[in-house]
């Protein structure tokens, strides 16, 4: 608990480099761009736009039971932008101690830092694009209503498993560099084994136990029940996603102490 607490102190301390870094970074991503950070906004309308004409109106794919003509996109969105958060922050905290090696070398940089602003640059990626998703269900007649609030749980477990995540394959990256290559493809395999583009319900009674075992699948569940259906998620399934969550977090930061030396002879 005295070293928790001491890292949350170093975190406090260093507060305005981890607010500095994240502006750092979005100011290089648009240097010389003439439309700079809009361009954040632009690149989530234009998907939801894409989505929209194309499934609504083109395709008029409609989600089982829904009277909305735009369930199918919405039905899209609700799961694929948490996925992309999700897949933008394991793939950060995968890169974390070979993509600031330099920094990690300095002795009084506090190394707890760099997920967090990870977590911060990522997640303001993930509310610019969420910002207008939900301007398009006000606009589309399709908010939820309050109930929408039971995104914000989803989101915090998410967060969780998701750094808890790579920060573990971090570490291990650091010592068999083929693990970053291997993310990249387990997430195409992922995306397709999890009910982002397709409906849990439309799947073989035979293959749902096996989808189930996978941790996102009751957490994108939860944000289709709450978006589309506009309903309660099953909290007892996301007992899946917890629990490794959990474990996750206490063993990625017992492997890190543990070769924190190893690690620096290694970047």
């Amino acid at each position: 608990m005295t070293s928790f607490m001491q890292e949350i102190k170093q975190l406090w301390h260093y507060r305005r480099f981890i607010a500095g870094s994240v502006v750092r970074e979005f100011r290089s991503r648009f240097k010389r761009s003439l439309l700079g950070a809009l361009w954040l906004l632009l690149a989530p309308f234009a998907m939801i736009l894409i989505y929209t004409l194309i499934f609504s109106h083109v395709m008029q794919a409609r989600v089982p039971g829904a009277s909305q003509p735009y369930s199918y996109s919405i039905f899209i969105c609700a799961g694929l932008l948490p996925w992309q958060w999700f897949s933008e922050l394991v793939t950060r905290n995968t890169g974390l101690f070979l993509d600031n090696a330099s920094l990690i070398k300095k002795n009084n940089f506090p190394r707890m830092v760099l997920p967090v602003i990870n977590f911060l640059s990522s997640g303001v990626n993930f509310a610019l694009s969420w910002g207008i998703f939900c301007g398009f269900l006000l606009l589309s007649g399709a908010w939820p209503g309050w109930i929408m609030l039971l995104i914000l749980p989803l989101l915090a477990l998410q967060a969780i498993f998701a750094s808890a995540l790579g920060f573990f394959l971090g570490v291990v990256n650091v010592f068999f560099r083929d693990v970053g290559n291997a993310v990249a493809l387990v997430f195409q395999f992922w995306f397709w084994l999890t009910p982002i583009v397709y409906s849990f319900k439309s799947l073989p009674a035979w293959l749902s136990p096996y989808l189930q075992m996978n941790p996102m699948t009751p957490l994108i569940t939860a944000y289709h029940a709450v978006i589309v259906d506009a309903a309660p998620p099953d909290w007892a399934s996301l007992d899946v996603v917890a629990l490794p969550a959990l474990g996750l977090l206490a063993l990625s930061t017992w492997v890190y102490r543990k070769a924190s030396a190893q690690i620096m002879d290694e970047i």
